[in-house]
Formats: C-alpha cells, sequence, structure tokens
C-alpha cells in the first residue's frame, strides 16, 4: 500500500510534491484549482513538466487530482451543473497535464428528485470527461458519505453508474474508510470488510479499485455524517488496521485527507501514524497464515 496524502499546490502545481517527498509520503492527491472558487487557475504549462520529472525523481506510487467539492453532477440547477461539468474537464485536463493516474469525484445528490432522476444529469455529465481520459489518467467514482439525496453510498449505485456507461475502460472507483464506515460498513469487521469486496468485485471489478482514501471518522457507525478524524484519534483508532492491512487492497494509492496536529493538512506524523497501523496490521496477518 502506498500511503501518502492530500497536499496543497500552493506555488505551482510541481510543489506539491515537493510536500510529498517532504513528509514521507508515496503517493499524492491535489486540487487543481481552489476547492472554494468555481474559476479554475491558470497554470503555467512549464509547471506540468516540473511536476512529471519531480514526481519521477521522488517516486511517487500514485497521484490523484481530486474535483471540487463543489460540484453536482446531478443538480436539477442548470447554473450549477454547467459548472461543475466545466470545473470537472478542466480538472481532468490539468490531470493529464501533469500525468495523474486518475481524478477523483463525488457524484453529487438529486437533492429529493430520486436516484434515477439524477442519472438523466450523471450520465452525460461523466460521458463528456470520460471523453478526455487516457491510457494513463482514469476517472474514479467515490463512494460517498451523507444523508438524503446523496448519490454513490453504496457499491450498487456506483455500479448502477458504471453499467450505464457500459462500463467504460478508464472509469473506476475510489473507496474512502470513513465514508464506509458512517454510511453503515462496519470496516473494522473483517468479516464485514470482505463482504464489501466481495460486492465491489461481483458489481464492477476488483481491478476498477484504483485508489483508497484514508481517513479515521468522528463520527460513529451509520450515522451519514461525513466527519473525518486524524489518523487514531476517531472512533476507528488501531482497527483501521482491518481496512488498510486487507491483502485485497494492497498494491493501492492511499491518501490521508485528514487535518493534522496543525490544522494545515496531512502532516508526516500523521502518515507515519497510518503506516505504524498498516504495518502491524500486515504483521498480525502474516503471523495468521
Amino acid at each position: 500500500m502506498y500511503l501518502g496524502a492530500h497536499l496543497s499546490s500552493a506555488g505551482g502545481i510541481h510543489t506539491a510534491v515537493d510536500r510529498a517527498e517532504a513528509i514521507g509520503a508515496e503517493s499524492l492527491q491535489v486540487f487543481t484549482q481552489s476547492p472554494r472558487q468555481w474559476r479554475p487557475t491558470n497554470h503555467d504549462p512549464a509547471t506540468f513538466d516540473r511536476f512529471r520529472a519531480r514526481r519521477e525523481e521522488v517516486g511517487l506510487q500514485g497521484v490523484l487530482c481530486h474535483a471540487l467539492y463543489l460540484c453536482n453532477f446531478a443538480a436539477s440547477d442548470d447554473a450549477i451543473y454547467e459548472k461543475s461539468v466545466t470545473a470537472l474537464r478542466t480538472t481532468m485536463e490539468v490531470a493529464c497535464g501533469i500525468g495523474a493516474d486518475a481524478v477523483v469525484f463525488h457524484v453529487g445528490s438529486h437533492l429529493g428528485a430520486g436516484f434515477d432522476k439524477g442519472l438523466e444529469k450523471v450520465l452525460p455529465a461523466i460521458e463528456q470527461v470520460l471523453e478526455l481520459c487516457n491510457d494513463t489518467t482514469w476517472l474514479l467514482m467515490e463512494n460517498s458519505a451523507g444523508a438524503g439525496g446523496t448519490i454513490g453510498r453504496s457499491v450498487e449505485e456506483l455500479a448502477t453508474i458504471y453499467e450505464r456507461l457500459d462500463r467504460h475502460p478508464r472509469l473506476g472507483i475510489c473507496l474512502d474508510s470513513c465514508h464506509l464506515y458512517v454510511s453503515g460498513v462496519d470496516i473494522t469487521d473483517r468479516g464485514q470488510l470482505d463482504a464489501l469486496l466481495d460486492d465491489v468485485d461481483d458489481a464492477v471489478g476488483l481491478d476498477r479499485l484504483r485508489a483508497l482514501h484514508v481517513n479515521d471518522s468522528a463520527a460513529p457507525l451509520g450515522s451519514n455524517r461525513d466527519r473525518h478524524a486524524n489518523i487514531g484519534d476517531g472512533v476507528l483508532g488501531e482497527e483501521l488496521g482491518v481496512f488498510l492491512g486487507h491483502p485485497r487492497l494492497q498494491g493501492l494509492p492511499a491518501v490521508l485527507e485528514v487535518e493534522g496536529k496543525d490544522k494545515k493538512g496531512p502532516d508526516k506524523e500523521q502518515i507515519d501514524l497510518a503506516k505504524g497501523i498498516w504495518l502491524r496490521a500486515r504483521s498480525a496477518g502474516d503471523s495468521a497464515l
């Protein structure tokens, strides 16, 4: 497992690789523009080449770009919908420019209109962005948390989108440990995690699982509240190792999206804590064989 972090790209997108190297991250996730506004960043193309070169030097095993949280691809408001599609297209263009492995996005919410109605907007939006993908850079649907009209809380919903898009060869998924837990999947229970991964394999194929988000949870099981906690400080604690150490989840980029002790994002301490839990879980698993 290639443990890494979502890090700032302030000062040029290539600087995120420097920050990854400084904290011992093996993978990296970035926003390609400010997550708080629709206006895209005007990147200097030279920073794309610098990013690729620095990634090679540092040896990052996975690079992800995360779409804006503002996006809602099931929005009934035409202005929000168009802004969402444009933002995701822009994110994919930058991701291809830096040679990222994938763009991760949340599908959004149908806001009470119903899943089927939401799909009428979601499917053409995703189709547009899939046209921009290449063999290196995929598009990954992330499982979501939250109540109400949120789309993508279950493997079944993600699989339905996957099937309706004709199992596109560059469409995959990203699983978030916190989102799974607050959506009712107890990832600290090996049996439940096994069952979930069986469902993923049956519905879309484990080869389509291309990335993980590693977050402790500040909210209880099944609460539908998306509240990340620093590694070891939430309700998962050491039992996050059941997720981190699972044999079927190895070999993937696994990115931390936590605030860190100084509330400036994941830091070396958080990476080291996650690696410690992973190593202990893997060691316990090897001993049981």
